[in-house]
């Protein structure tokens, strides 16, 4: 097994005044050569967006978007006449394929939205772009679980993405310990909220975690965490 550890504050980070954001792979004016992404993973964006601010009307093409609330609310419009709030709880999958323009704003003129956009580079080119909005199955403070949020096959819960990769949702009870299976071998993990062990890495909310040539990640929490596990091809 191979591991490597980027800790929060070695991201690159902007703060616009209506948007805090940490950028955990080079994206935008942030460059650096030794993050351009990890597998089919290439984007990994913590954003905290204040009321009433958001990205207006903008375009994507070939790239899987998935979008991830941890506070507050997200309003989605897109090219295809979809129109969608995003709250916690809730995972938005956008293929931009062929091409999509959307904007994305705070639903809420007064309270922040905090949420984490992932881009995964697809499996095929040029297809024809989609949306899809599913919720999660209900977190009972307390539990240590698996939840799948997205996978190529989709999933009664989870939405569908047209790339190499699963993302799943990690919940540790203060105490808790999760073996996660990892069937394509290489995993990134991004903590959402908490702290747990990984491969006896220590990891804080923002953290992300490279992990290679494995089958099985075994994580642990004496305080409780949330984290994203990438399974990537």
């Amino acid at each position: 097994m191979k591991t490597l550890h980027r800790p929060a504050d070695a991201r690159g980070k902007f703060d616009f005044g209506w948007l805090d954001t940490a950028h955990s792979f080079s994206f935008g004016d942030y460059r650096d050569p030794r993050y351009m992404g990890f597998r089919s993973l290439r984007v990994i964006n913590e954003d905290k967006i204040a009321g009433g601010g958001g990205f207006p009307t903008h375009g994507h093409a070939d790239m899987e978007i998935v979008t991830y609330i941890l506070a507050g609310a997200l309003e989605h419009r897109d090219s295809l006449g979809t129109g969608a709030v995003i709250t916690p709880g809730e995972a938005q999958r956008m293929s931009a394929g062929s091409g999509i323009r959307h904007s994305e704003f705070n639903a809420s003129p007064t309270d922040p939205v905090h949420l984490l956009q992932i881009w995964l580079l697809p499996s095929e080119q040029g297809i024809a772009p989609g949306y899809e909005q599913k919720r999660l199955p209900a977190a009972t403070s307390g539990e240590t679980r698996l939840d799948l949020i997205a996978a190529p096959e989709g999933g009664p819960e989870a939405v569908t993405i047209r790339s190499d990769a699963t993302i799943s949702r990690a919940l540790l009870a203060p105490g808790g310990t999760l073996a996660v299976p990892i069937t394509r071998g290489h995993a990134w993990l991004q903590v959402a909220r908490g702290s747990l062990t990984a491969a006896d890495q220590p990891l804080a909310q923002g953290d992300g975690f490279a992990v290679t040539e494995t089958d099985t990640l075994t994580l642990t929490s004496e305080a409780g965490a949330e984290v994203l596990v990438f399974d990537l091809g």
